[in-house]
């Protein structure tokens, strides 16, 4: 034998026997595969080459579809929704699984999806900040059918004030120029310090906990009448022809406490020339919104104040008034006070807001109705009557 032959391999007797007895029963016989099979191996290992060439799979994947050219009639618009349409196709046949996985999660531990939506369970367009106002608006925000209960967590939530400005960044102040036989300089100053006294009066942490409101006052004229001297008499004894809560957001905090430290504002400024030469206006709308819960140990209701002010500010020229320079004086004021109790007699120069706990027994209240956050009529167009809020 060469030495390149192939080596011949005996079958030994016993081998050989073993394969006629299987053969004669037929146990590892092969089988002609069927027309049917052949097609439908073809077909797979057809569906396999393509699946792999173009980095797909078979069992989760469609092909890539040719792009179809746009309609005569139709705009990108159209176009991005059907594109848009096509891609979810794509994707269900994937997520299927982690859907029900999720649903069953979710079953269990809610907290895993309510924990990581935006305030309120709005979307994040509904959640998206509001441009800075710049006109009365015509109406008021519309009210949800099923709105959402304010928590400690997210104490806005349910509230038209979720997408207003936090505290001083919503009071926007307008570019000076000069007006009224007033420097372009005088009038940013009395921008400046309307602005400055809107955020001492009612954003500042110790004057909304019932402090006394030095910030404020110093920026008021103290040679007006009936003006920063009728504040302090007011701050020292309020009453029912002396009530600080004209100016000034305050709260008792023995009372109550502000849930977390945003104070949601939205509203306008505008400036021009007063009733004569060398005085500047200063037109302000403004609307605070507080979150404030019990301040006993353990309260976790939310309830909200709302506070709507229109206040005319001046600042004089002091070389054609007797005025004390660089100082505000207060020509007009109205308040509005939503959710604070108006039906007590007393008058204790704090904002009173009320909790469902507090109605709990007590008759329906009477009066007029209105929706605090309805910025779109004049305060001095609304009852002064004792009424209710539609909404907090």
């Amino acid at each position: 034998m060469s030495k390149d032959e192939p080596e011949k391999k005996h079958v030994s007797d016993e081998e050989w026997a073993r394969f006629v007895r299987d053969a004669e029963a037929g146990a590892d016989a092969p089988k002609e595969p069927s027309a049917r099979a052949r097609m439908v191996t073809e077909r797979l290992r057809a569906q396999d080459a393509e699946a792999a060439r173009q980095g797909g799979r078979r069992w989760g994947r469609k092909p890539k579809e040719p792009a179809q050219p746009p309609g005569w009639r139709t705009g990108p618009a159209w176009q991005e929704m059907n594109g848009t349409k096509a891609r979810r196709k794509r994707v269900t046949s994937a997520v299927a699984v982690l859907a029900l996985i999720g649903l069953a999660v979710v079953a269990v531990r809610p907290e895993l999806v309510t924990d990581h939506l935006p305030d309120g369970g709005e979307s994040d367009v509904a959640a998206a900040p509001l441009a800075p106002e710049t006109a009365r608006p015509t109406t008021a925000p519309s009210e949800d059918v099923f709105p959402d209960t304010p928590t400690l967590k997210e104490p806005f939530r349910g509230s038209p004030a979720l997408r207003w400005a936090d505290g001083a960044a919503g009071i926007v102040v307008p570019e000076a120029k000069a007006v009224g036989g007033m420097s372009k300089k005088q009038v940013a100053h009395a921008l400046k310090s309307v602005k400055n006294f809107l955020v001492a009066a009612n954003l500042d942490p110790a004057t909304l906990r019932g402090e006394y409101p030095k910030a404020a006052l110093e920026l008021l004229d103290p040679l007006q009448k009936d003006g920063r001297g009728a504040m302090e008499k007011a701050l020292a004894a309020p009453g029912k022809d002396r009530d600080p809560l004209a100016l000034f957001s305050r709260f008792d905090p023995a009372d109550v406490r502000l849930v977390g430290d945003v104070v949601k504002t939205r509203g306008r400024m505008a400036f021009g020339k007063g009733e004569r030469s060398g005085i500047v206006e200063v037109w302000t709308d403004y609307t605070f919104v507080y979150p404030l819960a019990q301040a006993m140990p353990g309260s976790t209701e939310v309830a909200r104040t709302i506070v709507r002010r229109e206040i005319t500010f001046a600042l004089y020229d002091p070389a054609r008034t007797a005025v004390t320079p660089g100082k505000l004086t207060v020509h007009e004021m109205a308040s509005s006070l939503g959710n604070s109790d108006c039906f007590t007699k007393e008058r204790t120069g704090y904002l009173q807001p009320e909790f469902l706990a507090d109605r709990i027994g007590e008759p329906e209240r009477t009066g007029p109705s209105g929706d605090p956050y309805d910025r779109s009529k004049d305060l001095n167009d609304r009852p002064e009557e004792c009424g209710t809020v539609t909404r907090t």
